[in-house]
């Protein structure tokens, strides 16, 4: 369908892989690219390692409409995610004038405008800055790759900058059911109607209820809303025959 826009996510960091600090932007960008109508298809997260950054952003912008990353964009001598795209696009990079600027304007005492935090002002050539009056530091985009930080909520603001911009695609709509019933129970004929129904992407979600007891949620989603219930009446006819045989 050309109307389906695709995304992957490139999470750049040694602390993320260690677990020291424990991811929360995955899921963030993941709902918010649901809500706007982009397929997330794919996740990696990378060492802070050129090669493998280089690696991952060629495979990721070739294979899907936009690829976010996260993290990488500091002031330390391990933030090399800039540098990395830039190699990825074979482009120069350098120091962005309008960010030194508001750099000038923000650190006026001498010595606070270091070599550390001038290298949060190197920009990819030709990349697009994204920021605000709120974002000190900029991410920027280049090609179908937009690059941002990887605190929470400086990522956040920058998704709310950037998303405007994107090309959306047909929303995916879903309908919840709660099955009432075991898993492995419904396994089966559950692979019966989503063979029948093609068009629907159907999950299964296993969860102990508060009498500690198996059940599960089902979950039909499609784009089209006549298929989505086609589906959804033939899970809940499942159900209701599993039930009436019990």
């Amino acid at each position: 369908m050309s109307d389906i826009v695709t995304a992957g996510i490139l999470v750049i960091g040694d602390e993320i892989l260690s677990g020291r600090t424990k991811d929360k932007n995955i899921g963030f960008i993941a709902e918010y690219l649901t809500n706007i109508g982009i397929d997330l298809k794919e996740v990696r997260i990378v060492a802070d390692e050129e090669a493998d950054i280089i690696a991952a952003i060629d495979a990721l912008r070739k294979r899907y409409t936009y690829v976010f990353t996260t993290g990488g964009i500091g002031p330390t001598h391990d933030d090399i995610t800039a540098d990395s795209v830039a190699k990825a696009f074979g482009i120069g990079i350098d120091h962005h004038p309008d960010v030194v600027a508001r750099f000038k304007e923000r650190f006026q005492n001498p010595g606070e405008l270091n070599e550390a935090r001038l290298r949060m002002a190197r920009i990819p050539d030709g990349a697009e800055l994204i920021q605000s009056a709120t974002i000190l530091a900029p991410g920027f985009k280049i090609g179908n790759v937009i690059v941002m930080a990887g605190v929470p909520s400086i990522m956040q603001a920058m998704m709310d900058i950037v998303a405007p911009k994107l090309k959306s695609g047909a929303r995916m709509l879903s309908l919840a059911v709660l099955a009432n019933a075991r898993e492995g129970d419904i396994g089966g004929p559950l692979r019966a109607i989503a063979n029948a129904h093609p068009d629907t992407i159907i999950g299964s979600y296993p969860f102990l209820d508060e009498d500690k007891k198996p059940n599960t949620n089902l979950v039909v989603r499609s784009r089209d809303p006549e298929k989505l219930a086609a589906a959804m009446n033939a899970v809940k006819e499942m159900l209701a025959n599993l039930q009436g045989k019990a």
